[in-house]
């Protein structure tokens, strides 16, 4: 077994998926198929279940996702304490953020050490902002763009980058949600609510409604990622409370309306987070000092 198996290891347990793991790796199905097979008859233990629409971790493959990921940061760490001149700086780093952070904020960051540190790999994941935090402690990514939490954990460091404002939305098409709206006064214990699943927005609308004294919300749906709740207002399904960079950079925003409201929601941080110990490592180091800068 090498350190390219323990790399397509990693990023088919996050993926989830032998086609999007072979298509992002640059390799045929079968290819990948074999190189986990070989994995398993090394290990002599089935590493994934497989069914038709994913692929999960075994018991063993869980603990071997553990020693997956420190001895893939330990070479990573091993090949950047090698290399001395920062001019000549190589190698990979994996970012984590959001689909709309990936071009709200990110591109700003990465043009400027892009232009320092051009031989530097960028792996982008993109996926749902409230498990930016969790991958950068799992070791599945060295940096996210994240929310800062309340309860941020005392072993990760974090670079504010902006103060992020949220809006409650409501469908500009007639619905159950615009006509409780044009009561008076609003009768919010009958108005469907579409939530996020968790993160930072969950956070500021379960305070707006423990602050309206609305006990047993009308939840409409909810939704794992901000992106995916626009086109549920924007079909009439209900209210959302969603960050307004999401909001102006949907292509749906102009298909919902943002209310005036009487409580105001409290901003968030949004910042780039890792792990304190990896800013020792060279390219974490490199990154983190052109943040500074």
């Amino acid at each position: 077994m090498n350190f390219d198996d323990l790399k397509i290891f990693l990023h088919l347990s996050q993926t989830q998926s032998f086609t999007k793991t072979a298509t992002q790796n640059h390799m045929s199905l079968s290819t990948l198929s074999r190189q986990i097979q070989r994995m398993e008859e090394e290990i002599g233990q089935a590493l994934f279940i497989r069914d038709n629409r994913k692929v999960l971790l075994t018991e063993i493959g869980t603990h071997f996702l553990q020693f997956a990921q420190q001895n893939w940061a330990n070479w990573q760490q091993f090949k950047q304490q090698v290399r001395t001149n920062s001019e000549e700086l190589s190698g990979e780093l994996r970012l984590f953020c959001s689909v709309t952070a990936a071009y709200s904020h990110l591109p700003q960051i990465l043009e400027k050490f892009r232009v320092r540190y051009p031989k530097v790999e960028i792996q982008l994941t993109t996926g749902n902002a409230a498990m930016a935090v969790q991958q950068v402690q799992s070791q599945q990514a060295d940096l996210a763009l994240a929310g800062r939490p309340v309860n941020f954990p005392n072993t990760l460091a974090f670079h504010h980058i902006d103060n992020i404002s949220l809006s409650f939305i409501a469908p500009r098409v007639a619905c159950t949600a615009t006509q409780l709206l044009q009561q008076d006064p609003i009768d919010w214990q009958q108005m469907p609510f579409i939530l996020p699943a968790d993160g930072m927005a969950r956070q500021r609308i379960e305070q707006w409604l423990r602050e309206k004294k609305i006990k047993h919300p009308k939840i409409y749906a909810t939704v794992s990622g901000h992106e995916g709740i626009m086109p549920l207002v924007a079909s009439g399904c209900g209210l959302a409370l969603l960050p307004d960079v999401v909001i102006k950079n949907s292509p749906l925003h102009s298909r919902v309306s943002a209310l005036h409201l009487d409580l105001p929601i409290e901003p968030f941080e949004l910042g780039i987070c890792t792990q304190k110990r990896s800013l020792d490592l060279p390219i974490i180091k490199a990154f983190w000092d052109t943040l500074q800068h």
